[in-house]
């Protein structure tokens, strides 16, 4: 396998890198800054296949992380069943806490509900919600499936809180306090979590 980086250690928890493909290209993505996350290279010169992912995990001495988390240049849940398999993976081999980080159109990419593939395998989803309308969402996140793509992930969160314990709808701090504070009654009218990230994270 080659030296690209399918896992990548950052902050003291180990990341899987699955894809640079996405269906978003929101306007403050890390992608498009050339520093990478603290300095780790992420684009990937082939999607690694389940095999590659096990090998990266393995030798980076998954066990011992109490947290992984799926997350990369891209959106993971392009490649679902290998994110899964993955993950399952994981799960019945170590006593990791595992997460995916998504933009929520998990569903509408795979033309099917993938929430309840999740079950007693993902701890946590973060789902990045970053706007309070589909106007908005789609101004800022450019999205494949334009404002449709902000009702997806809103459905998508929606039906994945009866599959996953914790699910969190996340914004970055890059907008206003007072859409801040909307975004903080979506996440609440549809009955999951609500965190602000910061633009750096």
């Amino acid at each position: 396998m080659s030296a690209m980086n399918v896992v990548y250690q950052y902050q003291n928890q180990l990341y899987v890198n699955l894809t640079n493909r996405c269906t978003n290209r929101c306007k403050f993505c890390i992608r498009f800054t050339p520093s990478g996350v603290d300095g780790i290279d992420l684009w990937l010169e082939h999607e690694p296949s389940y095999e590659e992912v096990v090998e990266a995990l393995q030798k980076a001495d998954y066990k011992r992380y109490e947290h992984i988390i799926f997350c990369g240049y891209g959106e993971p849940l392009l490649r679902a069943d290998v994110c899964l398999q993955a993950a399952k993976f994981i799960k019945d081999t170590s006593a990791a806490l595992i997460r995916i980080n998504t933009n929520g159109h998990g569903n509408i990419y795979n033309g099917r509900d993938i929430t309840p593939e999740m079950e007693g395998v993902i701890d946590t989803l973060s789902i990045s919600l970053n706007a309070k309308n589909a106007r908005e969402y789609n101004e800022l996140c450019i999205c494949d499936y334009g404002e449709k793509g902000f009702d997806a992930m809103l459905d998508f969160a929606e039906k994945a809180k009866a599959h996953v314990p914790n699910v969190i709808l996340s914004i970055v701090d890059v907008i206003s306090p007072e859409d801040i504070e909307a975004c903080r009654h979506i996440a609440e009218d549809i009955g999951v979590q609500f965190r602000v990230r910061n633009y750096s994270e």
